[in-house]
């Protein structure tokens, strides 16, 4: 089985996760977004066909969001602002 972990080692969730994947004798392929931002169509692929949610689901309201002034745009944009901004990105909350 082959696991991708999108991680922030700042994190303590993230941190957290690791822990138990590699708890379940796992070595993930670590993908560390805050340094190599995903691009707005593997957002869109990870976000849309893989977690099934809707892109504002996954926006960290508290980050910059509010000074990006994206409150109301369309998810190209919200995708785009992700993919420039990664700590905009937020787990899903399920």
């Amino acid at each position: 089985m082959r696991v991708t972990i999108y991680h922030n080692p700042s994190c303590a969730n993230s941190r957290k996760a690791l822990e138990i994947i590699r708890a379940h004798a796992i070595e993930p392929h670590i993908i560390e977004y805050l340094k190599t931002p995903l691009p707005p169509n593997e957002l869109r692929y990870l976000i849309h066909d893989q977690l099934k949610v809707k892109v504002r689901d996954m926006i960290r309201a508290k980050a910059v969001y509010g000074e990006m002034e994206l409150n109301g745009r369309d998810d190209d944009c919200l995708l785009a602002a992700m993919a420039a901004h990664p700590i905009l990105i937020n787990r899903p909350s399920s």
